[in-house]
């Protein structure tokens, strides 16, 4: 029963953040993703432990920098790095990588992980809320962090998509409308 109520009030939390990314006007600047990638707060309490961050090998690329909201961006980073954190945590050594991303004429960002990856033929049910490509017990979640990644990127005009391959990692990409804050309004 206790176990049900901690997933309740998550659930409710999770739901309230992203309530708020279309309720609340969120006025945009430039905003240093890498800063934002590289805060520790970024990864939720709970995931970050001791053993795990002795095992990881994170890169941040330098100077990131989109024209938003920061404290979307703050939440994006949150979202997509916790979500990488979570599915390395059974390998070693895991590795993160944040960066950018130039394809189709638009510059665009990245998170990637050599993590549990998923079968591409499902990509499409991973911004659905509640929607799981892992049990539970495989790796815990509310199932709604993902879909609070695209609710915020499609908040500032952009695009997120992923590709992975199971046992070998994802890769989240996205872009913001302007892309870089230099080619900001």
């Amino acid at each position: 029963r206790e176990c049900h109520l901690i997933a309740d009030v998550a659930i409710m939390g999770d739901m309230a953040v992203s309530h708020e990314i279309t309720a609340v006007a969120h006025p945009s600047e430039s905003t240093a993703l890498h800063r934002a990638a590289a805060h520790r707060d970024v990864f939720a309490d709970d995931i970050v432990r001791a053993d795990h961050q002795a095992r990881l090998r994170a890169g941040i690329a330098a100077d990131l920098r989109a024209y938003m909201d920061p404290r979307l961006a703050r939440t994006l980073l949150q979202n997509l790095l916790a979500n990488a954190w979570k599915f390395t945590g059974k390998i070693a050594p895991a590795r993160i990588e944040v960066g950018v991303s130039n394809g189709e004429g638009t510059k665009g960002f990245f998170v990637r992980d050599n993590g549990a990856g998923f079968d591409q033929a499902h990509s499409e049910k991973l911004f659905s809320p509640f929607q799981r490509l892992h049990t539970v017990g495989e790796f815990p979640g509310t199932g709604i962090g993902l879909a609070t990644a695209q609710r915020i990127v499609h908040r500032h005009g952009g695009r997120i998509w992923a590709e992975g391959n199971v046992d070998r990692g994802a890769t989240f990409y996205f872009t913001i409308l302007g892309g870089s804050a230099g080619d900001a309004p």
